[in-house]
């Protein structure tokens, strides 16, 4: 296991590891709001028997990781701490390096993958050599009323934390999933106004700038998403360079399409496109 990053600010997060010998890179795992790292341990499994490492960090204020539930001190945080977890990954792990990032981890790693393809590239812009979206949070949904009380609220009590308004019941249609999640001690459901506005603007941002992106992209999501809204994946696949993307929609599929009773349909198209990553 890795010890602790230190994030710019001075916080600690919780970072775990599942190395394996002779592999052929490393994959980044980069989590879902509210959630923490130890709720992949099957997916880094997997990775692991197709020949990859895997690495992934509890975001601030999740998890294991110090700082408040819900919380950010600015809104490029999230980016600035993925910055340092690629740094720390690319001192440790030679090889190719490919960010996973699930819901409100896809968004930050969207956003981050996006940033770094523009000029005038800003300070936590990083090169990574693949992407792996799941039920990306690129659209969360939210009203035009939503976003005025953001406006109101963001610059008053950026970080009044308050319910996220999502039902575990939305995660997955495996009632012992559910459970899990629900039982979790890690697990919270704290969103304030300046981490919802991050979501919201850099899922706009993401697919406003789709046509710019420049990294190998497997897009997979779900058909019956409740927790995002699928569209903001369609738009992005839609948008974004054909010859980079690889999209795959689970129709009957909840959030958590790495845990559905499907799962291993999820598991079979993200192993072929790993397999055939750097091959063709």
């Amino acid at each position: 296991m890795r010890p602790n990053l230190t994030t710019a600010d001075g916080l600690q997060l919780h970072v775990r590891e599942w190395p394996t010998t002779n592999a052929r890179g490393t994959v980044l795992i980069v989590h879902g709001l509210g959630e923490h790292i130890g709720r992949y341990v099957h997916v880094a499994a997997q990775l692991n028997a197709w020949g990859w490492s895997a690495v992934g960090y509890d975001h601030r204020g999740h998890g294991g990781s110090e700082g408040a539930r819900g919380e950010l001190h600015h809104s490029d945080d999230l980016l600035n701490d993925l910055a340092s977890m690629i740094d720390s990954v690319r001192a440790k792990s030679p090889g190719p390096l490919v960010l996973l990032g699930h819901s409100m981890g896809g968004l930050v790693a969207a956003r981050f993958v996006a940033g770094a393809s523009l000029p005038g590239a800003p300070a936590w812009s990083r090169t990574v050599d693949a992407l792996v979206l799941s039920s990306p949070a690129l659209d969360a949904g939210t009203t035009a009323w939503q976003k005025l009380l953001l406006s109101v609220l963001g610059p008053l009590a950026p970080n009044l934390a308050v319910s996220n308004g999502l039902k575990p019941t939305w995660i997955s249609r495996d009632a012992a999933v559910v459970g899990a999640y629900m039982a979790d001690p890690l697990v919270h459901d704290r969103i304030a106004p300046r981490l919802a506005r991050f979501i919201v603007d850099a899922g706009e941002w993401v697919r406003a700038n789709a046509a710019t992106w420049s990294v190998p992209t497997l897009l997979l999501y779900a058909g019956s998403d409740r927790c995002v809204v699928p569209a903001g994946s369609r738009a992005l696949a839609a948008a974004a360079p054909k010859a980079l993307f690889t999209v795959q929609e689970f129709k009957p599929l909840y959030h958590e399409i790495f845990n559905e009773p499907e799962q291993a349909e999820v598991f079979a198209v993200l192993g072929g496109w790993l397999a055939r990553l750097g091959r063709t």
